[in-house]
């Protein structure tokens, strides 16, 4: 059994491209060419070399002591929070924007909720001199300005989405129609393993890198590859793909994903997707999506910007049903909390996204012996106004 991919774009039950029929030549483009022009050795070259000379790979792998004696299990971060622009999403906007150039594309637009994936898109358009747009909710351009003002300095046009929620679920909406519109000179760099075949095989692609490095940095350290868990918060769930991608089919190592549960699970106010999920399509894709007894979609929420989707990629809907995956729910307050113990720990102020991620070991007991690796997807610069809010700081 194989926990990836197949070649009609599922991954068991989830995945497929559930799309209009005017964006059916968008998509099948891209289907066509994507793994003929990742695997080119021109394309290979130009993409690592911006990975080690732009973005600054390989992140460290860095032993937490302060973290692992306080939790009572040895922990390493993997430092995604050091990539350039601040999280993981530099990884995917990189090998997109390569990609939509030999696609002959000259106009980029993505969605973005926390911003990171909006900051990272309009990096690398401002590297590559391509016309940027990011859809961002409402809510997400109030509660994220200083990405917001990040992405108008570096060229890119900020649209607000005024439906819905205004969040990132409704930006999404808002992209795809531009995308229906400009199908021809417009590339749609999507910042997650979310929509139709072949997006989330193709982002999983981009931040595998993540997990290769984990691997190679492993074995140097400790002599062996494989760690005991690798933990990633997950939302749609790029920085998790990444740091799960060269181990999916390894049993040996567990897979934990941690979701936002917001005030809780059921509070009505939550975006745990694996816990209130039911099987749905959004977006293009089949998955597990929040959703009402008639099918429409539950709004979610989270403290956290870049959590508070109603679904989840097919992948880890998947990694979900099997039960490869071993899914947590963590409440804000949590997220909160674990975000300052870091901080005050190790000197590493989180994401409130990843944050998430560390809130797990009052839920979640490891032994002293387990090695835990942490995807430190993003740092929390952009987040500072919520941390001083919340702690009145």
């Amino acid at each position: 059994m194989t926990y990836n991919v197949d070649e009609n774009g599922y991954y068991g039950e989830f995945g497929g491209a559930y799309i209009p029929e005017m964006l059916y030549p968008n998509t099948e483009e891209i289907r066509q060419q994507y793994i003929r022009i990742m695997e080119d050795p021109a394309f290979e070259k130009e993409f690592n070399e911006l990975l080690r000379d732009y973005v600054g790979r390989p992140t460290p792998l860095y032993y937490a002591a302060r973290l692992s004696e306080h939790v009572g299990a040895r922990i390493y971060l993997k430092r995604e929070d050091l990539c350039h622009t601040g999280a993981h999403k530099v990884n995917n906007t990189i090998g997109q924007i390569l990609l939509a150039k030999r696609l002959g594309k000259n106009r980029i637009i993505a969605e973005t909720g926390a911003g990171q994936h909006g900051v990272a898109t309009a990096t690398v358009c401002a590297l590559m001199g391509m016309e940027c747009i990011v859809y961002m909710g409402a809510v997400d351009i109030e509660r994220q300005a200083p990405n917001v003002a990040r992405m108008k300095m570096l060229g890119a046009t900020v649209r607000a989405a005024n439906s819905g929620s205004r969040t990132l679920k409704d930006a999404t909406n808002e992209a795809i129609r531009d995308w229906i519109n400009n199908p021809v000179d417009t590339h749609y760099i999507i910042g997650s393993v979310v929509g139709p075949h072949p997006y989330p095989d193709m982002v999983a692609r981009f931040q595998s890198v993540i997990s290769a490095e984990i691997k190679s940095q492993l074995q140097e350290k400790e002599g062996r590859s494989q760690p005991d868990f690798v933990v990633a918060c997950v939302g749609g769930g790029s920085n998790a793909a990444g740091a799960y991608y060269h181990y999916l089919d390894d049993t040996e190592v567990g897979l934990i994903a941690v979701e936002a549960a917001g005030k809780g699970v059921d509070s009505g106010e939550s975006a745990a997707t694996s816990y209130l999920g039911k099987t749905g399509i959004i977006h293009g894709s089949k998955t597990l999506l929040m959703q009402t007894a008639d099918g429409q979609i539950t709004e979610p929420y989270s403290i956290s910007a870049g959590l508070d989707y109603p679904g989840v990629g097919p992948m880890h809907a998947h990694l979900y049903a099997s039960g490869r995956g071993e899914f947590i729910s963590i409440t804000d307050d949590e997220a909160m909390e674990a975000g300052r113990l870091l901080a005050k720990l190790e000197g590493i102020i989180p994401a409130i996204e990843t944050a998430h991620a560390f809130a797990i070991f009052d839920k979640r007991k490891f032994k002293k012996d387990d090695l835990v690796v942490i995807n430190l997807s993003g740092r929390g610069d952009k987040d500072l106004q919520t941390y001083i809010d919340y702690f009145k700081l």
